[in-house]
């Protein structure tokens, strides 16, 4: 398993995906027998884990979006994607 960095380019495990889940109202991870309900951040962050963007480009994205110091955004995603990678959810 890969560490992240900045050039890193996160993406889902194959087998694993967003979901817009109806009877929750929310948007979820679903992978193998597995569902991780996602709040507004973490659906964000998940949301640009095509593989095509670097871990760098998110996190100003992110900041963008969210009109937010890059450096106060870096800690939360890579906390989340630190964990998700753990979880085997996501890859670098």
């Amino acid at each position: 398993m890969s560490a992240l960095d900045a050039d890193s380019l996160p993406r889902f495990l194959p087998g694993v995906r967003l979901h817009r889940d109806q009877a929750r109202a929310q948007w979820v991870v679903l992978a193998p027998e597995r569902v991780i309900e996602l709040d507004e951040v973490a659906h964000a962050v998940l949301l640009r884990c095509d593989g095509q963007r670097s871990l760098a480009t998110i996190i100003e994205e992110l900041a963008n979006e969210f009109d937010a110091d890059p450096a106060a955004v870096a800690p939360d995603v890579l906390a989340l994607l630190g964990e998700l990678l753990d979880k085997r959810i996501v890859q670098a």
